[in-house]
């Protein structure tokens, strides 16, 4: 049976669920630069599960955003 809210598939393709590698790799971020950070891994890791070409550009924007953050 698929648990789309506690463990969707799309968030489970390999052998780490997304959500414990971004906390992993954002824990040193400030709170507004992990939250960006954390997108852009949401959205890379689930576009070939999920919605494709939508999820890379929503990944995109938010590396931008990112980017802009550290060069304010």
């Amino acid at each position: 049976m698929t648990d789309n809210v506690n463990s969707p598939q799309h968030y489970n393709a390999g052998n780490v669920e997304a959500i414990d590698y971004i906390e992993q790799v954002t824990s040193g971020y400030s709170p507004t630069l992990a939250f960006s950070i954390g997108n852009v891994i949401k959205y890379v890791s689930r576009s070939p599960h999920k919605n494709g070409i939508e999820d890379l550009k929503k990944a995109k924007w938010y590396l931008d955003r990112a980017i802009k953050l550290l060069e304010d």
